[in-house]
């Protein structure tokens, strides 16, 4: 096994314990663990505070009986950092950066922290010329965008095909803006629901744009979490894929309804990383802000309206 210079016994971590908001975060000492086989330990560089971390730190998943955990429930889901260690049969030197997720609810650790252990497969390098700020703000949002478009498939082809058009709802949004731009890739003709001073940045994309959309969409994203107002949106017979899981509006008129779980893949975030260094994709970081300022990260992002991720530096 290669290892680094870091020797440190215990490392810093932020987790809840009686999940309640943002008071109830706590940075607690956890113990150094060895990555085993196929598994990278990784020293964290900034991790991208999300919605979906709100809603763990506040008991939501843990209302849902998505999390179980008997002490406490690491918080992050997306990271970027610096190989430190590698466990056998890893074919990554140390010092690669790397950016990865984390996924599921059900967890004793999470990105808020100073290092974590990962499987390589989960991990992405960082290309040259993205810093690892930016970096950290691709892999949730990157890969559900993705893994939407993907249970969107592609769009009807054919000039008389019909069917392709898409509205994306929360389209200035971290995920609703990968899934305007990705969605081109296949077939669909994008119009991305926004507020008016988006109009620029959701046409940068490449999407048609509105402040208001009237029912008989082909397909709706709804980035936005509108839910049930989304689906009505839909046309019969059309398809819904919403981003909340265990919380899909109910199926009517014919319309398939999907939900993203968004799970990690390497590869896929490899190429978003890509596209986002080369410029095509956005990378938009709000504020940086040290790890001990969790909480005042959640109750800044809870107020909602930011284009851009708060980020956590360890």
């Amino acid at each position: 096994m290669s290892t680094s210079t870091f020797r440190a016994a215990t490392f810093r971590a932020a987790v809840v314990r009686s999940p309640s908001g943002p008071d109830s975060i706590e940075i607690i000492d956890v113990p150094v663990v060895q990555p085993g086989p196929g598994e990278v330990r990784v020293e964290i560089a900034a991790a991208a505070v999300n919605p979906v971390d709100l809603g763990v730190a506040s008991g939501l998943f843990h209302a849902m009986g998505l999390v179980d955990q008997p002490e406490h429930t690491g918080l992050g889901w997306d990271f970027a950092g610096t190989v430190v260690a590698t466990g056998s049969s890893v074919d990554l030197a140390v010092g690669t950066r790397v950016a990865g997720l984390v996924a599921g609810f059900d967890r004793d650790f999470g990105t808020y922290a100073e290092q974590l252990v990962v499987p390589v497969a989960d991990l992405a390098v960082v290309p040259d010329g993205l810093d690892l700020t930016a970096a950290s703000t691709v892999p949730l949002n990157g890969l559900a965008g993705a893994q939407i478009v993907d249970l969107l498939g592609d769009a009807p082809a054919g000039e008389h095909a019909g069917g392709n058009r898409l509205l994306v709802t929360g389209a200035a949004g971290a995920v609703g803006g990968y899934v305007a731009r990705l969605a081109q890739d296949r077939g669909w003709q994008v119009t991305g629901l926004a507020r008016a001073e988006d109009e620029q940045f959701v046409r940068g994309l490449g999407a048609d744009f509105t402040t208001h959309a009237e029912p008989g969409w082909d397909a709706v994203a709804d980035g936005a979490v509108l839910q049930e107002r989304g689906l009505a949106l839909v046309r019969d017979g059309g398809a819904f894929v919403g981003v909340r899981p265990n919380a899909e509006p109910a199926p009517e008129r014919g319309i398939t309804v999907l939900t993203v779980v968004t799970h990690p893949d390497g590869p896929r975030l490899g190429d978003l990383l890509a596209r986002t260094a080369s410029g095509e994709l956005p990378a938009r970081v709000h504020a940086v802000v040290p790890l001990d300022q969790a909480a005042d990260a959640h109750r800044a992002v809870a107020k909602g309206g930011l284009r851009g991720r708060y980020v956590l530096e360890p």
